[in-house]
C-alpha cells in the first residue's frame, strides 16, 4: 500500500492537459493501485492521476453500488443481461471520453485537491463514458446521479479543469464528522 501526496489547488500540475496512455506497464499498474489507496485513505470517491502529480489520462472512482459497466457492444461485463442492474464498486478509466450526457443536477461538490471546501455545481445527471480498463480493453460506463457527477469531475481533471471554475456562488467550508 502506497499513499501518494495529493496535489492541492494552486499546484500548476492541476491545470495541465494529461497525455493519453498508449500501453499498460507495471509502473502504471502500481500507479493505479496507489491511486486507489490514496483515494480511500482520504475518504474520496474519485481521484485523477494529475491529483497525484502524474499527467496521464487515468481516473479511479468508487462510489459503491451505482452504475453499470458494459462492453461497447452493450453486453454486461459480468455476463448479466444488459438491462440488469450491476453492482460495481471500483472503476478504473484510462483515456476516458464522455460520449453522452443529458439531464441536470445541481449540488454541493468537493475535491480532494481543495480540502475542507465545497461549492454548488451543476452537472449532467446522466452520462456514458467510453474508456479503457486496466487490461486496455474498451469499456463503456453509464452513470446517473453521484456516479455521473464523479465521472464528469474526474474527466475535467484530465483536461486541467478544476471544479472551482464551475462553482455557482462562493466556496464554503465543510466539516466531516470523525468515525468512531
Amino acid at each position: 500500500m502506497a499513499i501518494r501526496t495529493i496535489r492541492t489547488q494552486g499546484d500548476p500540475v492541476l491545470n495541465k492537459q494529461c497525455r493519453e496512455v498508449t500501453q499498460m506497464t507495471p509502473r502504471l499498474h502500481q500507479l493505479i493501485e496507489d491511486m486507489y489507496d490514496t483515494m480511500y485513505e482520504a475518504n474520496g470517491v474519485g481521484l485523477a492521476a494529475p491529483q497525484v502529480g502524474i499527467l496521464k489520462q487515468i481516473v479511479v472512482i468508487d462510489i459503491g453500488d451505482m452504475g453499470e459497466v458494459t462492453d461497447p457492444d452493450g453486453a454486461a461485463r459480468d455476463g448479466e443481461p444488459e438491462e440488469a442492474s450491476s453492482s460495481y464498486g471500483p472503476i478504473t478509466l484510462i483515456n476516458p471520453v464522455i460520449i453522452t450526457q443529458d439531464g441536470e443536477q445541481t449540488g454541493d461538490e468537493g475535491c480532494l485537491s481543495v480540502p475542507g471546501m465545497a461549492g454548488l455545481v451543476t452537472r449532467p445527471d446522466h452520462v456514458i463514458v467510453r474508456a479503457l480498463d486496466e487490461e486496455m480493453k474498451e469499456i463503456e460506463i453509464e452513470g446517473t446521479g453521484l456516479l455521473a457527477r464523479a465521472i464528469c469531475h474526474e474527466v475535467d481533471h484530465l483536461a486541467g479543469i478544476m471544479y472551482t471554475s464551475k462553482v455557482e456562488g462562493q466556496l464554503h467550508e465543510v466539516h466531516y464528522e470523525e468515525e468512531e
